[in-house]
């Protein structure tokens, strides 16, 4: 009993001395997942206009066309190979993530990094309608595990490494350290610990300032100087967020009626794989523009060479091309084909707008670049993440209110609607097959955090009139800087943050079980 009593002390103590120890283990995390994107993303440069090179070549030489195809078979096949072999890297990873961090799911972490980094590798340079996002989230949270393992921290220790990772990861990518941070606090961790912050912050710069130093400080969507729409137009953002919003809808169904589809097929993950293979292959010969994430195609819409049909088709195309690449759970992201969609339909709103209803043509480009903010808060309801990441990749701060009004519109549409978040819709697909469920230790104590909302169950409640879970024990609540060693009679107030020990084989369910009493009602 006593020693018992001695190791709580000692975790008592390393979390009170944590967040210091964070900054050092956050800066590690950050260099290290900055050089593995830079390595991913500088390959990847290389390796895509090779393969449109090759495409290009095809298309004028019908000799090549079964080579092509063979190539893209076979690469497929390889894919489908490594799926098969760990499946925790098919498809985003984002909702991996999310279910290591929830203490659903576990992972060889190294096995991980290595075959998400091959196999997107292929799937990104041979052109299929995925991102490199999700899997730089995924392997940047791969390194704050294997970090946190091979300094033999405690098991809440890993949770903020590799929310410190994913951060990264992200911020790696899209040179974006804001939304890196952002995105981990309001999507993959889900509260606003001091703790994450401080971890998730260092480790997101960091990477930013390896990436940059490769890569250059130039914003990863530019696009110049865009001029502030007048108030007088704002109404046309009103009806750009309820379509955009209906086309987030149409997008996350879209998603998982294919995945159904697919599981529908009594094939092999190898054949499955090489579905999207072979439509890259024809696509590339007929209708190329549609291939790859899809940044070089938001770039060229500033042109403004797209007429209406031609717009209809693309967005009509692009949409199917991503179902059923991403449906076939090959490694690959959705967060930049869902930005270029977005931003295919704000050019198609948009150009309705300037030609035919009176808004000058010079506000174009900015519903392309709203667009595709409200695209991604209606998917993955982040609408905080949505405002920060289009403002950090088109490096303009001006149209945060414009950029505001079509998020709340177009999330709001999808409420409406009912469609789910896409990274939850995701994950419980993945929990309800997944062999690798976590299954901690059994009499091995560890921490979680709770943040209370307002109106909750647990608002403005004493601690000992509370309905606690069998096996917990609240140890600390922080109110802002200070923390309160509770008691009995100690009342708990809406933004306050629960420390709470439980034992590592009962974490998950006492996280979702206290969560839905700290949810607003």
């Amino acid at each position: 009993m006593d020693r018992k009593i001695e190791k709580v002390d000692i975790m008592l103590n390393r979390l009170r001395n944590l967040k210091y120890r964070l900054i050092v283990d956050s800066l590690l995390i950050g260099i290290l997942v900055g050089l593995v994107i830079v390595v991913h993303r500088a390959i990847l440069s290389k390796l895509t206009p090779i393969f449109l090179s090759f495409y290009e070549k095809a298309s004028n030489n019908y000799l090549l066309i079964p080579v092509i195809f063979l190539l893209l078979i076979v690469l497929g096949f390889i894919v489908g190979k490594m799926v098969k072999k760990e499946p925790m890297i098919s498809g985003s990873g984002i909702p991996q993530v999310e279910g290591i961090l929830t203490r659903n799911l576990k992972q060889n972490w190294f096995s991980v990094l290595f075959y998400k980094f091959v196999g997107g590798l292929i799937c990104l340079g041979a052109g299929l309608s995925v991102g490199r996002e999700g899997p730089s989230v995924q392997m940047g949270a791969c390194v704050g595990e294997g970090v946190s393992e091979k300094t033999n921290k405690l098991d809440n220790e890993k949770k903020y490494l590799i929310t410190s990772g994913a951060s990264a990861g992200l911020s790696a990518a899209f040179n974006a350290p804001i939304s890196g941070v952002m995105f981990s606090l309001e999507e993959t961790h889900k509260n606003f610990s001091p703790f994450v912050l401080v971890s998730a912050m260092i480790a997101s710069l960091m990477a930013d300032f390896v990436s940059k130093n490769f890569f250059g400080l130039t914003p990863s969507l530019y696009f110049e100087r865009l001029n502030s729409l007048p108030l007088k137009y704002y109404w046309g953002l009103i009806i750009l967020g309820i379509i955009i919003g209906t086309s987030g809808v149409i997008f996350s169904k879209g998603l998982l009626k294919t995945q159904d589809l697919y599981k529908k097929l009594n094939m092999s993950v190898e054949v499955k794989c090489i579905i999207p293979f072979i439509m890259t292959g024809i696509l590339a010969l007929i209708f190329p523009i549609v291939l790859g994430g899809g940044h070089e195609l938001i770039m060229s819409l500033k042109e403004g060479q797209f007429t209406l049909l031609f717009l209809f088709i693309l967005i009509v195309v692009k949409f199917l091309f991503t179902f059923i690449c991403f449906g076939s759970g090959s490694p690959g992201g959705i967060f930049l084909p869902l930005l270029v969609l977005g931003a295919l339909v704000g050019n198609f709103v948009g150009l309705i707008y300037t030609k035919y209803l009176g808004i000058p043509s010079i506000y174009l480009m900015n519903f392309i670049v709203i667009a595709m903010a409200g695209h991604f808060a209606s998917i993955v309801k982040a609408p905080i993440t949505a405002i920060l990441l289009i403002s950090e990749m088109t490096g303009s701060l001006n149209h945060l209110l414009s950029l505001a009004v079509v998020v709340i519109v177009s999330q709001l549409t999808s409420d409406i609607l009912n469609s789910e978040p896409i990274y939850e819709s995701l994950l419980e697909r993945i929990l309800s097959k997944a062999k690798n469920k976590y299954e901690g230790r059994a009499g091995k104590k560890t921490l979680i955090e709770i943040v209370v909302q307002i109106y909750s169950e647990l608002d403005d409640k004493e601690i000992k009139d509370i309905n606690w879970p069998n096996d917990c024990l609240v140890v600390s609540i922080y109110r802002g800087e200070k923390e309160i060693l509770p008691k009995g009679d100690t009342k708990i107030y809406a933004g306050d943050l629960l420390v709470i020990m439980t034992n590592e084989d009962k974490a998950s369910y006492m996280l979702e079980d206290i969560s839905e009493k700290a949810a607003t009602i």
